[in-house]
């Protein structure tokens, strides 16, 4: 069948060093850096909320004490789990491996929370989840147009066939579309993962070996709000969006 209801539980990804965040992130984990009056955390959880998704798994490390205390801080009316990675960071693909215990739905959401997108005519995570088919999917990106990824320096990183599957960007070439941050992954590609840490790429390259990668191309605005400079250009942006 095709279409789910959006996944009640979300993976957050939040324990990154925020390195080209800097100096911002001397003193605060990314996900508290502010973007449009509240911290960049806050603004995935209130979409995350108003898709419809009731439980937030958040991996911490780099502060974590401080991320921990805003979130029992802030209420965002979800379920909030913490998957500790105080002890050592372990990039995007360990991250998920640690916290898969916690995440009780399949398929869920996962969400970079250093990311932020104003949505378009259609909420996009509802979007996204009302083109996933559990039959021909393990993984569904949702994808900005290289035009119009904001605040964006890269040349893309998948082309899209007519169907909706994705291919990677070949070296030295432009890719069409970038990655928003957000997807929704089936825990059937969360498995055989590598010793110690690693980057969920692994998990992507199965699935589009597969033919079981599928994009979705996001209607609204997204920003690429990675460097102190972006955050300035972005809320300029807002300003008159």
């Amino acid at each position: 069948m095709t279409g789910i209801p959006v996944p009640k539980t979300a993976m957050v990804m939040a324990a990154g060093l925020g390195k080209r965040m800097r100096p911002l992130t001397a003193t605060r984990p990314k996900p508290l850096v502010e973007v449009a009056g509240a911290a960049l955390i806050d603004h995935v959880l209130e979409r995350l909320k108003r898709a419809g998704v009731e439980r937030a798994v958040v991996n911490v490390h780099y502060l974590a004490d401080a991320l921990e205390a805003h979130l029992k801080r802030h209420d965002h009316g979800l379920d909030i789990a913490i998957s500790n990675e105080r002890d050592k960071l372990l990039e995007t693909g360990g991250g998920l491996i640690r916290a898969l215990p916690l995440i009780d739905a399949d398929p869920f959401v996962q969400v970079n929370s250093d990311n932020f997108w104003v949505d378009g005519p259609v909420d996009a995570i509802e979007l996204l989840a009302s083109r996933w088919d559990d039959a021909a999917m393990d993984a569904a990106l949702l994808l900005v147009p290289l035009a119009r990824a904001n605040c964006h320096n890269g040349i893309g990183d998948f082309h899209m066939d007519p169907l909706g599957r994705i291919s990677r960007r070949k070296k030295g070439r432009i890719a069409p579309f970038v990655w928003t941050g957000v997807q929704i992954l089936s825990k059937r590609l969360i498995v055989d993962p590598p010793e110690d840490a690693f980057s969920t790429n692994i998990f992507w390259d199965r699935a589009i070996a597969a033919g079981r990668a599928y994009g979705v191309v996001h209607q609204g605005l997204w920003f690429d709000v990675g460097s102190p400079p972006a955050i300035e250009r972005t809320e300029a942006i807002l300003a008159y969006a």
